[in-house]
């Protein structure tokens, strides 16, 4: 066994129990507590929020404490070179909603990925430089650091420590790295972290020299660390090396954007949802409000009647995402009209019960004139703040492409915008011109963190990453809880399936029973078995106990006191 570490990264390992160190961990997937609790994809991160918690930080501390330890131990999705979206609704029983995803560069333009004859070349779209946003994961940590009550340097140190000193992989982990290693080869223009020759194995040490140096350029200068100075240039000269667009003026001018929460009701609780950019909290109101009314909890859970009610709902809602959806900020998107009740009653006026319904026929509303390699992270404190935090690369490891001399991957965002109509995304996401390339624009995404209230105070904190399956995962998560009175823990674990209204496939996890699936192939659907759909993290508060759950879909780690 290796020695412990030393100074300061051993403080935050206090308070845990021997086997939370850098060198040996292992994930927990159900805690209950009194005082707070976070849940995170990896042990490491989750104990780094917890002891945050403990040193009496808030939930906006442990948020950006673990935000930072994934961006080190979880390099597939946790990051510095991305983006994403921090929801949250304070002890002063405000919300908050924080949009940092990214944006297109300024030399970006609609027919980016389009060759000579007008074809899309979604290999570039999808893979290197030139696939990448401008990041905003660090200015999101900054902005919500204003809400925070420790120290920045506080937050980030743990995050330096273990990019500094290592931490061991796990199986997983380590056969990712091995998988993606011809494409780390590839797409880099110098050599990464990542790359062992020989393989990563379970138990292996990764040391990240060069990430930890930007960790302190950003623990010294703040946000500038990372948007001027050394790391900017060196995010440039990356960019040059490769190929890529973005430029000191893209980072320089990057700014997050605070937006007004999606707030609606359902079955007696309050649902907060994140805004467009992400679709996640439109969709949730759209298909909750399609479902209400039509008491699905008596049909049972997993029951052939429920299943395909939520198949349908979530047909319609693909449809009018991939029609309407695209950055506020530069096109109008009729939101009041897609979330109204007569609306959504109009969208279910041809569903039909027991009778497979087809995309071919069913496409978006008829409105008048006038965006799978994410993370999650659901964190409580002792004061009653919540706050759900979902950030991507986007893709596995994003571009695959580590700024040199930097040591983060950069993410492979562009390819959420709609690059060509008809054309898909990686994740099968078909969209239009409101969501077309633009320069300085936020492409469309399906990060969903919700929160959910009960009597006027946090009852849930929810999310997942998962692509385009996200909204629908949360959408059964919360039928789970709300309608079919599960336990949260049965919520966040019982099979899943998805329907995204193009492919016209439901997807389906491999626990979903053989009867559910005769059933349906029986009203008319074609259902593909897929792996496993997401990583959901998820905290209940109920009479004053608080419920932390973490997935079993992977090293998902959950931690209270």
């Amino acid at each position: 066994m290796r020695r412990l570490l030393t100074g300061l990264l051993v403080v935050f390992f206090l308070n845990a129990s021997a086997q939370y160190t850098p060198y040996r961990y292992e994930a927990v997937k159900k805690v209950t507590a009194q005082s707070g609790a976070v849940v995170s994809a990896h042990p490491l991160a989750s104990e780094v929020g917890l002891a945050i918690l403990r040193q009496g930080g808030n939930a906006f501390d442990a948020a950006i404490a673990t935000q930072l330890a994934l961006a080190v131990v979880y390099p597939g999705a946790g990051n510095l070179g991305g983006g994403g979206f921090l929801l949250a609704y304070t002890q002063e029983g405000k919300s908050v909603a924080l949009d940092y995803r990214e944006k297109a560069p300024a030399a970006a333009h609609r027919d980016l990925y389009l060759d000579s004859n007008g074809n899309a070349q979604t290999n570039k779209s999808q893979n290197g430089h030139l696939s990448s946003g401008v990041p905003g994961t660090v200015s999101g940590l900054f902005s919500a650091h204003s809400r925070a009550r420790l120290p920045f340097d506080r937050l980030i140190q743990p995050a330096i420590d273990l990019a500094e000193k290592g931490f061991v992989l796990t199986e997983s982990e380590a056969r990712n790295l091995n998988n993606s290693a011809g494409s780390f080869i590839l797409y880099n223009t110098r050599p990464p972290a990542f790359i062992r020759y020989g393989g990563w194995k379970a138990g292996d040490t990764l040391i990240q020299k060069d990430l930890a140096r930007t960790l302190r350029r950003i623990r010294d200068k703040g946000r500038d660390g990372f948007y001027t100075g050394t790391t900017a240039r060196l995010i440039v000269e990356e960019m040059r090396r490769g190929g890529g667009l973005i430029t000191l003026a893209d980072l320089r001018n990057y700014r997050t954007a605070e937006r007004e929460a999606m707030v609606s009701e359902y079955n007696g609780h309050t649902i907060i949802g994140m805004p467009l950019i992400s679709s996640g909290g439109l969709l949730i109101q759209q298909m909750l409000g399609m479902t209400a009314g039509r008491n699905i909890g008596a049909m049972g859970v997993h029951s052939p009647e429920a299943v395909q009610l939520m198949i349908e709902v979530q047909r319609r809602a693909f449809a009018d995402r991939a029609e309407f959806l695209g950055d506020v900020d530069v096109v109008k998107v009729p939101v009041k009209t897609l979330t109204s009740p007569s609306y959504l009653q109009q969208r279910m006026s041809d569903f039909v019960p027991g009778r497979a319904g087809s995309s071919k026929h069913t496409t978006h509303g008829r409105i008048d004139p006038a965006s799978e390699e994410t993370t999650h992270l659901s964190v409580y404190d002792q004061w009653g703040n919540a706050v759900a935090v979902t950030t991507t690369l986007n893709g596995n490891y994003g571009s695959r492409t580590v700024v040199g001399g930097a040591g983060f991957l950069l993410n492979n965002e562009m390819d959420d915008f709609s690059i060509k109509p008809g054309v898909p995304n990686m994740y099968g996401a078909l969209g239009t011109e409101a969501n077309a390339i633009a320069p300085g624009k936020r492409m469309l995404s399906s990060m969903t963190p919700t929160i959910v209230l009960k009597n006027g105070k946090p009852f849930l904190v929810l999310g997942s990453p998962g692509g385009t399956t996200i909204p629908t995962q949360v959408y059964q998560v919360l039928l789970n809880v709300l309608d079919f009175a599960l336990p949260i823990e049965e919520a966040v674990w019982k099979p899943r399936f998805h329907h995204q209204w193009l492919p016209d496939l439901v997807y389906v996890e491999r626990g979903i029973p053989e009867s559910l699936r005769r059933s349906l192939r029986t009203m008319g659907y074609e259902v593909v078995e897929r792996g496993s759909i997401g990583r959901f993290e998820a905290i209940q508060i109920n009479n004053g106990v608080i419920t932390a759950v973490a997935d079993n879909r992977g090293d998902d780690h959950a931690a209270g006191y």
